[in-house]
């Protein structure tokens, strides 16, 4: 069933069990595109994972190799050893190939939402699932990682955004995530309701949002460039305790400035399709806006991160960022 449970997730189809067997373990559908993968025995090692793609509609890569990672561990090929949280994001967008349908997913994941409409109530079933799933596995560390790919080039294709919270990131992620190819790192400035955002502030998760390469439609991924990631999922599945590589071979950059849209009469002065992390030095303006004024990069210069000049009113249009030394 797991094989095809994306699938048949997409397509509507409702699996004729909502749980069974697997060899070393159990699934059961909590909801669709919600699954949970129970071991019979833990590792000690094994921390309680979510893993969860597809927030963005039109991201498929992350998609395409979670359903991998499933074909094995049905086929017994992966021993399962740690229990997991498997969640396919926005479904209707996933379907459509689509961003979102009505509002952007990744910008919801919030206790006091009151917004409504099918992605807030997708928001808050997604919430609600993550914290039965750490309530049912409470003594072991949380883990949460956030699989997208992004919509335009980078200097760094595979990175990762760590959200903002109080809870300190342990050494071993970033070992881990060298190892797992990841070639920059984002630290947030401030709260962003992010999914991976919620599983850090609410239940002191390690997690972070992973952005592995640019965003192709389905069956035009090379999976390649990702088997050290893959790698490192199959670890964590398998409860075992990944291989680490030097964290300095990875960038590290912080953010410094957001650009909000505050007006209708607003532009980025650059073009839209500006790789990720591109820098720009002292002097150059970045953006125009009839409310905020326009804005120049002052003394030290400032990386671009998710360049998007056409977000709605309020929202984020960029973020920018600086160097920083890698954490110990």
């Amino acid at each position: 069933m797991l094989s095809e449970w994306i699938e048949l997730s997409l397509e509507e189809t409702r699996p004729i069990a909502s749980s069974g067997r697997l060899r070393g373990g159990s699934y059961r559908l909590h909801a669709p595109g919600i699954l949970e993968l129970t071991p019979t025995e833990c590792r000690a090692t094994a921390r309680a994972c979510v893993f969860s793609v597809g927030i963005h509609g039109n991201e498929t890569a992350p998609i395409e190799l979670l359903d991998n990672c499933l074909a094995r561990i049905e086929a017994g090929l992966l021993p399962l050893g740690a229990p997991a949280l498997i969640i396919l994001g926005n479904l209707e967008a996933i379907r459509r190939a689509e961003r979102y349908v009505n509002t952007n997913l990744n910008r919801l994941f919030r206790r006091d939402l009151d917004e409504t409409g099918m992605e807030p109530d997708r928001a808050r079933q997604l919430m609600s699932a993550v914290d039965d799933f750490y309530a049912r596995h409470s003594g072991r560390e949380r883990l949460h990682y956030d699989l997208h790919t992004a919509i335009r080039d980078s200097r760094f294709p595979r990175f990762v955004v760590e959200p903002f919270a109080a809870t300190p990131i342990r050494p071993e992620q970033w070992r881990w995530l060298a190892e797992a190819g990841i070639q920059a790192v984002l630290h947030q400035h401030r709260h962003s309701w992010t999914f991976s955002h919620y599983s850090k502030h609410y239940h002191q998760a390690q997690a972070f949002t992973l952005e592995l390469g640019r965003a192709l439609p389905f069956g035009h991924n090379d999976l390649t460039a990702l088997a050290p990631m893959t790698r490192l999922l199959e670890a964590l599945l398998e409860g075992r305790e990944p291989r680490g590589a030097d964290p300095a071979r990875m960038a590290f950059f912080r953010v410094a400035h957001e650009l909000m849209r505050q007006s209708q009469d607003f532009r980025l002065c650059f073009p839209d399709d500006t790789p990720n992390f591109t820098e720009f030095a002292p002097g150059t303006r970045l953006a125009e806006d009839a409310s905020a004024g326009p804005f120049t990069v002052q003394d030290e210069p400032l990386s671009v991160v998710f360049p998007n000049a056409a977000v709605e009113l309020g929202a984020r249009a960029a973020l920018l960022a600086r160097p920083v030394t890698p954490p110990g």
